[in-house]
């Protein structure tokens, strides 16, 4: 399996072998869903709060008195019973986050690298993006013949990158990451993913394990 290696301008500079057990494997569905779901989970903040009947302030005093007015008895006004009372069983802060084994997160994102091997552009770099020029990266964007949203996987501290991140933050439609960072959401949501040579050999290395 091997994928064109070419230069911001859209020219082939040549050949990469994407290595068959991290771009090639069947996608399991069940394990990228799982991948999703914990990183979706893992980023929700879970600090929605009501109050019980205990924490609302007020209702020290008993409304009416326990017999003879007809009413159904009260001992406090905070009760859920009535507005303004507490609340039952209500959500209180809390971490939705849960754990999933390491060989799994690898497998997820060898499936989900597998599922969009076809939407994979590979660039030798960003040297050509030689001022930190948005119109610069628009353009390399229209040579690669990518559109919609892009998920750009390289290294933003390395030299020949080193005015991508300042070009492409302007892009709505672009995200840029770390291949150390190269997460399952940021696959599924792309529609392509332009990845430097460097950023391909990185993740294969990180992923043969």
């Amino acid at each position: 399996m091997s994928k064109e290696i070419l230069n911001t301008n859209g020219e082939k500079l040549g050949e990469i072998t994407l290595a068959k057990e991290v771009f090639g494997v069947e996608p399991n569905m069940h394990i990228m869903h799982l991948a999703l779901r914990r990183q979706l989970n893992n980023a929700r903040s879970g600090n929605a709060c009501t109050k019980t009947r205990s924490e609302v302030s007020g209702g020290g005093r008993k409304p009416w008195k326990q017999k003879g007015t007809g009413r159904a008895r009260a001992g406090s006004l905070r009760s859920p019973l009535f507005a303004g009372g507490g609340v039952i069983f209500g959500p209180k802060p809390r971490s939705y986050a849960f754990n999933m084994p390491q060989k799994a997160r690898r497998l997820a994102l060898r499936s989900a690298l597998s599922a969009r091997e076809a939407q994979i552009v590979v660039v030798k770099d960003f040297s050509t993006i030689e001022e930190p020029k948005t119109k610069l990266m628009v353009s390399a964007l229209k040579s690669l013949n990518v559109s919609g949203k892009v998920l750009v996987v390289a290294d933003l501290k390395a030299e020949e990158n080193k005015n991508l991140e300042l070009s492409a933050r302007n892009i709505p439609s672009v995200k840029l990451i770390l291949p150390s960072n190269l997460n399952v959401k940021d696959l599924l949501e792309a529609d392509f993913v332009v990845m430097t040579e460097s950023a391909v050999q990185d993740i294969t290395e990180r992923l043969s394990k």
